[in-house]
């Protein structure tokens, strides 16, 4: 952890995470990832009795007017626990009470935020459709306005929470002749008549989120639970990308840091040849490439988090972003791939937690959106960026501090 980054402030909350972590039992963890634990609605309790979740929310609807440097810490800590209870503590708190915060009512605040954040009801993200994934504004799912409320109808899959969630934030096309940044709306829906969770998944790694395929039929929403503008959905969107892919950052930088502490301590006392594998530069060196990639991770993680909190300008927010999710879940991918390497077969086996934490590891680069949607925001927005720098005349032009910069004739575009 960088102390040197935190506040006072930060470090005493950040023992208060600490203690959340230390509270939660081993049991707790096996039956997550067995799935004999569906849905952790006891951590998640736990978490809001301790007023733990949502801290750079305002007091007034029970959060603890904290920044995002300090949510980031909180993030990662939760995150050593395994990577799905830092998903479930983000997704209800980070997430849904985010575009609920930014973008609805104060009644809805007061209705959904407050409980979500004592840990009195939980709440799932619901996006990713059976046809798209990436592609949001590729959604079938369709709310049909009917008297004073809204009738939806469509699915949603890969919900963390599909099991065990009470409300749902929820996209549905809303104007499907308009242009597709003005055809979508966002709605709370209240888990009751025609909410249906059809199946949970069986996932790979990251188990015991309830993570599941939600079918909606002919549920009525009120107007009250529009959250934003009918039709307004974009800009939902677009502010829950940080959060989303910010708090996936912070938090695989969390899930990583047992491997490589496990594999540390593993590689100081296991002996080959006369003398512990750590004095091999072939185990040492990985040890170190895994050290450097988790300290480079952190360091991003919490620049984009001060970016954020210093408030740039919104397209180099979503560069930042984009380029933090990309480069801190491919290099904790690694730093886990490493700590497996170093350990050999005794890695590969339940004995020690790193193999779990390589299977957790392999959602960070597909969920929040792919890695390569990452690239793809980066490069649009680096290529616009560069575009409005050559408009600026008070930039120096590199392309001219070449001996033949003014060979006109080499320089051939067409």
């Amino acid at each position: 952890m960088f102390d040197h980054l935190l506040s006072s402030e930060a470090k005493a909350f950040r023992e208060e995470v600490r203690e959340l972590v230390k509270w939660v039992p081993r049991q707790m963890v096996l039956d997550m990832d067995q799935d004999r634990i569906q849905f952790p609605k006891a951590f998640l309790k736990e978490a809001g009795r301790r007023n733990l979740m949502g801290c750079r929310y305002p007091k007034q609807w029970g959060g603890r007017d904290m920044d995002w440097v300090t949510t980031a810490m909180a993030m990662e800590e939760v995150g050593t626990l395994g990577y799905m209870f830092a998903c479930v503590f983000g997704v209800g708190a980070e997430l849904v009470c985010d575009a609920i915060i930014r973008h609805g009512s104060d009644d809805q605040k007061e209705r959904y935020v407050k409980p979500l954040l004592k840990g009195e009801r939980f709440a799932a993200e619901c996006l990713t459709e059976p046809r798209g994934g990436s592609d949001f504004f590729g959604t079938t799912t369709t709310a049909v306005e009917d008297g004073d409320g809204f009738i939806i109808n469509g699915q949603k899959r890969f919900i963390v929470g599909a099991e065990g969630a009470d409300c749902f934030l929820v996209y549905a096309k809303t104007a499907p002749e308009a242009s597709p940044h003005e055809a979508i709306t966002c709605f709370i829906v209240d888990r009751g008549p025609g909410v249906e969770t059809q199946y949970l998944y069986g996932l790979m790694g990251c188990r015991g989120g309830g993570a599941g395929r939600i079918v909606f039929r002919d549920v009525r929403v009120p107007r009250s639970n529009v959250v934003g503008a009918i039709n307004g959905a974009y800009a939902v969107f677009n502010t829950m990308m940080i959060p989303e892919r910010l708090g996936t950052a912070a938090m695989t930088v969390g899930a990583a840091r047992p491997a490589l502490d496990v594999a540390t301590g593993y590689s100081s006392r296991r002996k080959a040849f006369g003398t512990t594998i750590n004095t091999f530069q072939g185990v040492s060196f990985q040890i170190a490439d895994a050290a450097m990639l988790l300290d480079a991770s952190r360091a991003m993680v919490y620049a984009t988090c001060t970016a954020v909190d210093s408030g740039e300008s919104p397209a180099t927010i979503r560069r930042m972003v984009s380029q933090t999710k990309k480069f801190v879940t491919e290099s904790c991918q690694q730093v886990a791939h490493h700590a497996m390497q170093v350990m050999g077969g005794i890695g590969y086996t339940n004995v020690y937690p790193v193999e779990r934490i390589v299977r957790d590891l392999r959602l960070a680069s597909i969920w929040t959106g792919t890695n390569e949607v990452m690239s793809m925001i980066i490069a649009n927005e680096w290529y616009r960026r560069h575009a409005s720098k050559k408009a600026d005349t008070g930039v120096r032009n590199w392309e001219f501090d070449a001996a033949q910069a003014d060979a006109a004739d080499e320089k051939i575009y067409e």
